[in-house]
């Protein structure tokens, strides 16, 4: 699969484990920044993956920055987004069973490399459930 990351200085150590991982797992990978953790602005980041996504250029895409949440309410600026904040195997779970989220959050400061790796192992193979949830899906992707 071709997955976006895109982080911020806070995210920036946690998306570069992720990033090596995801290679070595066979997934192809479009690294949308940051490249270092100096301090940036994390929509402009959130922005470009969101973008990715969107367009149909990426099929998912994974956000991180110091908690996950301020990346998920940027790239939720952008059409045709599903973002979700794993905190959880739960949550991963249920981002992709019942939000279809096609991209997710992670905090570098609050997560642990492997729950990370693991949340996005649960979301990338979690089927989505469709049912009484595509109609909420359908009207989240009608509000913007």
């Amino acid at each position: 699969m071709k997955i976006a990351l895109a982080s911020d200085h806070g995210g920036f150590s946690l998306k570069e484990e992720v990033k090596r991982a995801l290679l070595a797992q066979g997934h192809e990978v479009v690294d949308l920044g940051t490249d270092s953790e100096e301090s940036v602005d994390y929509p402009v980041f959130a922005q470009k993956c969101a973008q990715a996504v969107a367009s149909g250029d990426c099929g998912r895409g994974i956000l991180f920055c110091g908690t996950g949440i301020g990346m998920c309410m940027a790239a939720n600026k952008v059409k045709g987004i599903r973002c979700a904040v794993a905190t959880s195997d739960e949550y991963a779970r249920l981002a992709a069973e019942h939000n279809h989220a096609n991209i997710l959050a992670l905090g570098g400061r609050f997560t642990e490399p492997a729950d990370a790796l693991r949340y996005i192992g649960i979301w990338l193979t979690t089927e989505w459930a469709g049912g009484r949830h595509g109609r909420r899906v359908e009207e989240l992707d009608e509000m913007l």
